[in-house]
């Protein structure tokens, strides 16, 4: 009888909450069940302890004390952050330009260039990544363009397999989800403001300095935000084209699950570089102002 009391209750206080309420409780239930659940599961679970017979729980510091003392590990996670900030700055060297480009274009012409930005996105991720092989490997589209012109008499073997590998193929993969943002801010600017200044005597650099760069940076914050995050927990691209000296954070935790079964371990990785990745963006914030990036440069 208590609890259909309680019921009823709910549901009123449901009813009188209004239809914000109602409207929002589907998206509620949906990040509590597939995102506060299982995170929650994550930071549990790299406090247990895993051995040959299995994981059972516990309250135990040593999975982090073993993340932080080995430098294997530290090591690594500074360089998937550093790969990750590299991969941002190059996406937005490569994209700034292209999104400019679009924003100006008008009709027809700027729907077919749209489109060839999207055609290449329609196939696999790990398609538009292993086409990197042939055209980087040994006997690859390159080594045998170079080859033919007589600039090199063998095969290089530094094009694939490192970081730099890495970099160029998260750059490839991500290019769209920093191009969209800046192009979406872009195309919003009023064209008067630009008419404006270019009346009281400012030259087109500085234009673009003074007036466009920085009306378009929650377009380029949020781009780089994306980028950034996706790059850092990257596993195909690095597992493809890294080889073993171009593995990412994310190869190792996943090599925890999957190959050691080492799951409490492997939590403490993934906890610990979600901890350096929320540290970086809060510290970033302070400087740079984040929340205009998802309030749409009205913070």
């Amino acid at each position: 009888m208590t609890t259909a009391i309680r019921l009823a209750a709910f549901r009123r206080r449901l009813a009188n909450s209004g239809p914000g309420w109602t409207l929002a409780l589907p998206a509620v239930l949906f990040l509590l069940v597939f995102t506060v659940m299982p995170l929650g599961l994550m930071v549990g679970m790299s406090f247990w302890k895993s051995t040959i017979f299995g994981t059972r729980p516990d309250f135990i510091f040593d999975n982090y004390i073993r993340v932080f003392s080995n430098w294997l590990y530290v090591g690594q996670l500074i360089n998937t952050l550093a790969l990750a900030i590299g991969t941002t700055l190059v996406s937005l060297v490569v994209s700034y330009p292209i999104a400019l480009m679009l924003s100006r274009m008008k009709g027809s012409k700027k729907s077919v260039f749209l489109l060839m930005l999207f055609i290449p996105f329609w196939s696999s991720y790990v398609v538009r990544t292993f086409v990197w092989l042939p055209i980087l490997g040994r006997n690859g589209a390159i080594n045998q363009l170079l080859m033919y012109l007589g600039i090199i008499d063998q095969p290089l073997d530094y094009l694939l397999y490192n970081n730099g590998a890495v970099v160029l193929g998260l750059v490839y993969v991500f290019t769209l989800f920093m191009t969209l943002p800046i192009y979406v801010t872009l195309d919003k600017l009023d064209p008067a403001l630009i008419e404006a200044a270019s009346d009281l005597g400012a030259k087109p650099l500085q234009v673009f300095a003074r007036v466009i760069v920085p009306l378009s940076m929650p377009g380029v914050m949020s781009g780089s935000i994306m980028v950034f995050l996706m790059s850092v927990g990257a596993y195909v691209t690095p597992q493809l084209l890294g080889g073993p000296s171009g593995l990412m954070f994310g190869n190792i935790i996943a090599a925890q699950f999957l190959s050691d079964n080492n799951w409490a371990f492997g939590s403490a990785l993934a906890c610990s570089m979600m901890i350096a990745v929320l540290a970086i963006l809060m510290i970033a914030g302070r400087f740079i102002g984040l929340e205009k990036a998802f309030s749409g440069g009205h913070g």
